[in-house]
């Protein structure tokens, strides 16, 4: 009797642009593809499924529990937090990451909004949409501050591959680079500055870690009280790093003088979120989590994942996300 080829699952496909092309897998397999998937969808999806590819789909323990073919989860994107990782352990699911991928793509966005708020681009826009500029009657009009990068300090909190690219980025453009150690951490070293210390010396603050159960709410209203300059705060990384209500609150007591964000918690976010609610404000940006998605970093993604599947079905499995200790 002949083998019966191996079911491959996309739960998300939509979260993948639909120009960006996913190479045939090389193998004998049946690839059932879904645009989006809901939670009460997993369970049923995944229950015959050798394999499972998820971008933003949540695999938990209960979902697990029927689908006793499966061998790998080939998550289409850099974070895991959607993945039980402990649930796939002890049931030898492999469970494999896109890495270095939005090299480029993420430091350019969040450049990008860095620009945006030290020059006040969105004030400018709004005013000269709204007549000011033919109301000033000269060639320009200085209702809202420029400032330069050169010159300014840019704390970054993760200095992992993205983290190491913006402070590449920031040090050409003149900036003073602080790397931000843990929080907490008694004895830093001298490659990195006291996580409160950074927070008070920042005139840019910008996030490139995971989110896990230390870094959840990692910038709350006490650092927002320790940010003496006044800075910028970008993240691009994950929602639940920043206290979004929190954060609501440094906005319009000024204890920031402008915000970035490129994620929420939850994805999408309703009308009544925090963040949603500051968007009537110039000094507030929100893009709805394409830091990541050029079209070349997607392409990028798209290949790494097909290599991720094959080399599993080679047995030799990479991009391996191991299940956190326990400590």
């Amino acid at each position: 009797m002949a083998e019966r080829p191996l079911q491959v699952v996309f739960l998300d496909r939509e979260t993948i642009s639909p120009q960006t092309v996913l190479r045939p897998l090389s193998f004998e397999h049946v690839l059932t593809v879904y645009g989006r998937t809901s939670p009460d969808q997993v369970r049923e999806r995944i229950a015959n499924a050798d394999i499972v590819i998820t971008n933003k789909v949540a695999l938990r323990a209960d979902a697990l529990e029927d689908a006793s073919r499966l061998k790998m989860v080939a998550v289409a994107a850099t974070g895991t937090d959607n993945i039980d990782l402990v649930a796939c352990a002890s049931r030898g699911i492999v469970v494999s990451n896109i890495r270095g991928y939005a090299v480029n793509t993420v430091p350019e966005h969040v450049f990008a909004l860095i620009f945006a708020l030290r020059r006040n681009i969105v004030a400018y826009r709004e005013s000269v949409k709204a007549g000011r500029w033919h109301e000033a009657q000269q060639f320009c009009y200085f209702d809202y501050p420029i400032k330069d990068l050169a010159g300014s300090t840019l704390g970054i909190v993760g200095e992992g591959t993205l983290g190491q690219a913006v402070a590449t980025i920031g040090r050409a453009l003149g900036m003073q680079v602080l790397f931000a150690a843990r929080k907490g951490a008694q004895k830093p070293g001298s490659l990195y500055t006291p996580f409160e210390q950074l927070m008070a010396q920042s005139d840019v603050i910008t996030l490139h870690c995971p989110l896990t159960e230390q870094t959840r709410n990692l910038i709350d209203t006490p650092e927002f009280a320790l940010m003496k300059r006044k800075p910028i705060l970008i993240n691009t990384a994950r929602g639940g790093l920043v206290n979004e209500a929190a954060l609501a609150l440094a906005l319009h007591s000024c204890q920031l003088t402008g915000a970035g964000f490129d994620v929420t918690t939850p994805e999408p976010p309703d009308n009544q979120h925090p963040l949603v609610q500051l968007l009537a404000l110039p000094n507030f940006i929100l893009t709805p989590h394409v830091g990541w998605a050029s079209d070349e970093a997607v392409q990028g993604l798209a290949d790494q994942l097909i290599n991720n599947i094959e080399a599993y079905f080679q047995g030799a499995p990479r991009n391996v996300v191991g299940a956190p200790q326990v400590i």
